[in-house]
């Protein structure tokens, strides 16, 4: 019997592999040599509810909503077991790579997803991977007043503008729609005094819109690894990742605060990235053969290969 732990516990490659899949592929390859178990993250971007559905249970509910561009598309949302209602705004609005145009993109389908729960005793949003930069405007047309206590999981502490200048470029903006849409948010009256606040700028600003209502932000990785129980101790490596590691990875990102958790407690951690743009400094880190058609066997033949040996950033 192997000797060794491990612990497989990957965020989603988005478009790619979901959490549970990139996990279970990477735990295939590390129980050539160890004891592996699997633990999904998330960070409040896509794939967040699985992740606390996984661990936590709850009911699956459905509902109908447009997305960003205003097609109908059907949106889940999580009835946990302790009566929080769990809504996660890349169901509704989700980043389509054939689809970007940031400049029309609307929030308002992750506001029929809130006004669709009813009265819950609390709410949890999450909120990561939207098309959106719109400074929740699309939401704020059907959301008025939140139904429950509410606390929004933001996958990125970013106050307000970084909506526009950090990452619209990544949902179809060119530098000079960058600087139209931080205008736009700049110019919403109703955002300014909570513009600045960390998480703010989390889906193209609906961070700030629902801080604006009354809404508690929150660093998303933090509360889903503490909802699932995430612990390093007693093992001897941890392995996490994304689709990129980039100067985000440690901004928010789960497998940013995987490798901060596990640093403190001196555990092992190797960070991996279907492509690695910015590794973070000091952290064992290696990309994947960038190839999607390959994210499965890369993950199996990265856990396989990671029996302890000291490694820089590499390809497997």
């Amino acid at each position: 019997m192997p000797s060794a732990r491990a612990l497989a516990c990957p965020a989603s490659l988005k478009g790619v592999l979901s959490a549970r899949e990139a996990a279970s592929a990477l735990a295939e390859g590390l129980r050539e040599w160890a004891s592996a178990d699997e633990l999904p993250v998330a960070d409040g971007g896509e794939g967040t509810l699985d992740v606390l559905h996984a661990a936590l249970g709850g009911e699956w509910r459905d509902v109908r909503v447009h997305d960003a561009f205003g097609r109908e598309r059907v949106a889940r949302w999580l009835a946990l077991p302790d009566g929080t209602a769990a809504v996660e705004a890349a169901e509704a609005v989700p980043l389509d790579p054939s689809l970007l145009d940031p400049m029309r993109a609307s929030s308002r389908g992750v506001g029929e997803m809130i006004a669709a729960v009813g009265r819950p005793q609390a709410l949890l949003v999450c909120l990561g991977g939207t098309a959106t930069v719109d400074g929740g405007a699309g939401l704020r047309e059907v959301v008025r007043m939140l139904p429950a206590p509410t606390r929004v999981a933001c996958d990125v502490d970013v106050p307000l503008l970084d909506a526009a200048r950090v990452f619209s470029a990544q949902k179809g903006a060119s530098p000079e729609q960058a600087r139209e849409l931080e205008e736009r948010l700049s110019a919403i009256e109703e955002l300014r005094s909570v513009a600045e606040r960390p998480g703010a700028g989390a889906a193209g600003g609906l961070g700030a819109a629902l801080a604006a209502l009354g809404a508690e932000l929150v660093r998303g990785a933090q509360l889903v690894l503490d909802a699932i129980g995430f612990d390093p101790s007693g093992y001897d490596l941890v392995v996490t990742g994304e689709g990129t590691v980039d100067a985000t990875t440690m901004r928010g990102k789960a497998p940013g605060e995987v490798v901060r958790r596990c640093t403190a407690h001196g555990v092992r951690c190797v960070l991996f990235g279907g492509r690695v743009v910015d590794p973070p400094e000091g952290v064992e880190t290696m990309a994947l053969s960038g190839d999607p058609a390959h994210a499965r066997e890369d993950l199996a033949r990265m856990g396989s290969g990671l029996a302890p040996k000291a490694g820089q950033t590499r390809r497997v």
